[in-house]
């Protein structure tokens, strides 16, 4: 039998250029995908920054602003007063629409997505459409037919004083990690929560009992301790501080953050972060103020470890107090 044809010196040239090509191409990939891997943590921790720095509300509802238009297409704040949405910033639409929205009240009653935000405290997503964000806001923003909007509510002390409203292309899970962020900022910001004025009552005292065995007596109510704004500013800034502190471990290593929980060795996972937190905490609030909480530890406990200090494991030091 004859031998086969042998392969001609121009195919076997074509076909080593196609290989090499396609390894360069393979190549540049990795490096934009690395390139833009680098680009978004860059962004996102830039927007952290910014939202940790804000000096008051104001200023914190422009840094979480700012931030969600990093990662939308389109982006609006609204802030929460009662059953109404009130509009406070937006972006992506025309500049009359800009004045226009700042004028914007919208009933959660007509917003049936913008309520369940506010309602279940969770991000929600919907479709761009009057029953479920007004018609109003659909005429405002331009939404197209089919569209859907992302909304994250900035959840501070187990009620929503705020919105981010987001649509177009949405990193949504950046939003959500920003809009966690700024709730703590928000939190800390806004001092201890006011406690409600009880109503008025008639104290009526007790007649004298009669005569019997003596009742035992009540254990004593413990006594509540202070809140932070009672006891100096310093509280103020160790609690943000910690909550701050948290927030960054759940944003910057959430799959450690993961992993430490299913093993029930949170510290373990994140044991380098937590004790350069801890000696943050230990220079710039036990130092001066030696009688002051461990309020990363709570925060610790609390945030991280969903309330079940266990899940921080075994070695875990404890408190710094």
């Amino acid at each position: 039998m004859a031998p086969g044809p042998s392969i001609s010196p121009l195919r076997q040239a074509l076909e080593e250029r196609l290989a090499q090509l396609s390894a360069e191409v393979d190549s540049l990939f990795a490096e934009a995908r690395d390139r833009g891997r680098r680009e978004f943590a860059d962004l996102l921790n830039l927007s952290v920054r910014r939202i940790c720095q804000a000096a008051d509300l104001e200023d914190l509802g422009a840094a979480l602003f700012d931030a969600a238009g990093a990662f939308s297409s389109g982006s609006a704040l609204f802030r929460i007063a009662g059953e109404t949405a009130w509009g406070d910033r937006i972006r992506g639409v025309p500049r009359p629409a800009v004045n226009a929205f700042c004028a914007l009240e919208i009933p959660l009653s007509s917003a049936a997505a913008l309520a369940g935000a506010v309602e279940s405290r969770d991000p929600v997503m919907a479709a761009a459409t009057p029953g479920e964000v007004s018609a109003d806001l659909v005429k405002l923003a331009g939404h197209p037919p089919d569209s859907r909007v992302s909304i994250f509510p900035v959840v501070v002390r187990e009620r929503v004083p705020a919105l981010v409203y987001a649509w177009g292309t949405v990193h949504g899970s950046a939003i959500e990690l920003l809009a966690q962020v700024a709730a703590a900022v928000w939190t800390a910001l806004s001092g201890p929560e006011p406690e409600g004025a009880p109503p008025d009552l008639v104290t009526i005292e007790p007649a004298a009992p009669v005569p019997a065995a003596p009742a035992p007596a009540e254990p004593a109510a413990p006594i509540a301790p202070a809140e932070p704004a009672e006891l100096g500013p310093l509280h103020l800034r160790a609690r943000r501080f910690a909550r701050v502190e948290v927030a960054k471990l759940r944003l910057f290593e959430a799959d450690a953050v993961r992993a430490g929980r299913a093993r029930r060795n949170l510290y373990e996972a994140l044991r380098d972060s937590i004790d350069a937190a801890r000696e943050t905490f230990r220079q710039s609030f036990l130092a001066p103020c030696p009688g002051i909480p461990d309020y990363l530890h709570l925060e610790l406990v609390r945030t991280l470890a969903n309330d079940d200090p266990e899940l921080l494991g075994k070695t875990y030091p404890g408190p710094l107090v």
